[in-house]
């Protein structure tokens, strides 16, 4: 297996993300109506395309809707532009509970849903997600593809043909899947005559297909519960049956408690704070926030001041006294008994009102790092 995951985020249980290539062009173009179209429908509560920097090529979307049991449902897809006018697109959707792969798909919630759509590509392989790809026949080309699947958001299933089959068996088996696994999950098949070839490219990965069986790759950084044999299916009858044991399998990988991938981080944050489509209510809760932090910060201020004004008091009442009892030197030059009391007790109020003001001092969240002016109205030698 690959090397343990790093200490990346656990991706939340609450979120669907997913990374793809529009093939075409237009791609905005098609978001806009596909958008339109649904909140038409009532099927969407909303949608917004965020206005776009002027130096900015991407472009941002957002919707939100009710899944089954009026659980609300955010989403955020960012489009950005490529060469041969394709475009990626990065789509993550969170949940108010936990995802439950029934809903549907985040995906046609933006992009229609139609067999030759432009938009049904992964990301990084460039292969479509509703389809079966044959493996290459090369076998250093198989090894890279491998190597390239396991970087991306997609889960890739290899599966392997005990024999060719029928017009019944070259059917995609993404198509049997979970409405919202649909679009996260890539079909390799290899050919009968592969198998060997196949285990041979696997190896780096440290897992191999069983004979007519199928297996999930692992990704990059591997999930803590995968292990050898725990995403292996022994068998898969290509004969146009539902394959339950293999939608278990893939359906328990996605579950798996699993690093968040390469730039899910910077898109979930996105979503959760820069977050634009708000109802009424989350406005008004909004700039409820935002009144309550003001006035945490004004009676911070206002805290630091008298403190600071305090402390500037009671080093004028000790100067003031130290130069009551030494009105001046001795014709000596020596002071004497009371002016050496009074400079010792005059060095030890400064000495407290020294510690005193550093733990008054208020922190640059506070204060952004400014020292209140002093407003005692006193001069302080």
């Amino acid at each position: 297996m690959p090397s343990s995951p790093t200490d990346r985020p656990t991706t939340p249980p609450t979120l669907w993300p997913a990374r793809g290539r529009h093939v075409g062009p237009g791609a905005a173009d098609v978001l806009r109506h596909r958008l339109r179209s649904l909140k038409d429908d009532e099927v969407l509560d909303d949608f917004a395309e965020l206005p776009a920097a002027e130096d900015a090529a991407e472009r941002v979307f957002e919707a939100r809707w009710r899944a089954p049991g009026e659980v609300t449902v955010r989403a955020r897809l960012t489009l950005v532009p490529e060469a041969d006018d394709a475009s990626r697109w990065t789509l993550v959707a969170e949940a108010e509970r936990r995802w439950d792969q029934s809903w549907p798909s985040p995906a046609t919630m933006f992009w229609p849903d139609t067999p030759d759509a432009a938009w049904d590509h992964e990301a990084v392989t460039g292969l479509p997600f509703r389809d079966l790809t044959p493996l290459p026949s090369d076998d250093k080309a198989i090894r890279r593809l491998f190597k390239d699947a396991v970087r991306g958001w997609a889960v890739h299933v290899v599966v392997h043909e005990a024999m060719t089959p029928d017009e019944r068996g070259r059917r995609p088996l993404t198509r049997l899947l979970p409405p919202s696994l649909r679009h996260r999950v890539v079909e390799h098949r290899a050919a009968p005559d592969q198998l060997r070839v196949v285990n041979w490219a696997l190896r780096g990965l440290k897992v191999e297909v069983p004979r007519g069986g199928a297996v999930i790759l692992p990704g990059q950084p591997v999930p803590p519960g995968y292990h050898d044999g725990a995403f292996a299916v022994r068998s898969v009858f290509l004969d146009g049956s539902e394959p339950t044991e293999l939608i278990e399998t893939v359906t328990r990988y996605t579950e798996l408690p699993r690093p968040l991938p390469d730039g899910a981080d910077e898109a979930l944050t996105a979503l959760r704070e820069q977050w634009q489509l708000l109802t009424l209510e989350e406005e008004l809760a909004r700039e409820r926030g935002l009144v309550a932090r003001y006035a945490e910060a004004l009676e911070a201020m206002t805290r630091s001041r008298d403190l600071y004004r305090e402390a500037a008091e009671r080093a004028n009442e000790a100067l003031a006294a130290y130069r009551e009892a030494v009105p001046g030197p001795a014709p000596d030059g020596s002071a004497g008994a009371p002016a050496g009391s009074a400079l010792q007790q005059l060095t030890r109020t400064f000495e407290r009102l020294k510690g005193s003001t550093k733990a008054l001092r208020p922190t640059r969240a506070e204060g952004d790092g400014e020292v209140p002016p002093d407003t005692s109205g006193r001069e302080v030698s």
